[in-house]
């Protein structure tokens, strides 16, 4: 019997997990190319490319500048977490927790956040661009300047939520919770607002045209 084609996959398996530097120390710790992934942890400019993150708590950490892309973060707990000017582009956040964490300038095109948990979180000028934030939980969040064309954020809850200037051309705020947002001088184009309630929303200054269901008087 000829065992390569079984012994393919594990050969590629082994060398994946070195090629990014993972390896689990005595008490348990994760460290991955030199970044230990606990609480607290300094881990600026780490690079955890495509990396295997699920579950775990990563509090507090110092994750500026480091690269996340295609990284796997589901149900990881990030409150308070700095991740400025971090590249996550096509990583997968979906029910992770980033309460007041700081993603000012990061990158999460086409990144994936349904249901986070996004209390108070700092997002200004980053990039959403066709992330799929759907049922994601921004209440007061700081999201201004933001770029967010076509972002899915459906039946998100946006209360409260600063989006001053922020670019949601294309993006889908069906049944969205918009109550006091604050949405002035934003780019809301071709954005479909169908069942969103906004009583006490700021539209001051928004552009609007082809957007579905805007509320009107703002021009």
């Amino acid at each position: 019997m000829n065992y390569l084609p079984l012994l393919i996959p594990v050969l590629l398996l082994v060398i994946g997990s070195h090629a990014i530097g993972a390896e689990t120390e005595n008490n348990g710790v994760l460290q991955i190319n030199g970044c230990r992934i606990e609480p607290d942890s300094k881990c600026p400019n780490a690079n955890l490319r495509g990396a295997d993150l699920r579950n775990l708590d990563m509090r507090r950490m110092d994750l500026s500048g480091a690269d996340l892309s295609g990284a796997d973060l589901r149900h990881v707990n990030l409150d308070l977490a700095i991740l400025e000017k971090a590249k996550l582009r096509g990583a997968n956040l979906n029910r992770a927790s980033l309460q007041q964490s700081n993603l000012r300038l990061a990158d999460l095109s086409g990144a994936s956040l349904v249901a986070i948990g996004g209390w108070g979180l700092f997002a200004q000028a980053a990039q959403f661009e066709g992330a799929d934030m759907r049922a994601a939980n921004l209440e007061f969040a700081r999201l201004a300047g933001a770029k967010l064309h076509n972002v899915q954020l459906q039946a998100a809850n946006l209360e409260m939520t600063w989006l001053s200037k922020a670019d949601l051309k294309g993006a889908h705020l069906e049944d969205a919770n918009l109550q006091e947002v604050k949405l002035g001088g934003s780019n809301l184009e071709n954005a479909n607002l169908t069942g969103a309630r906004t009583r006490f929303g700021n539209f001051q200054d928004a552009n609007m045209p082809g957007c579905v269901q805007c509320p009107k008087g703002w021009d």
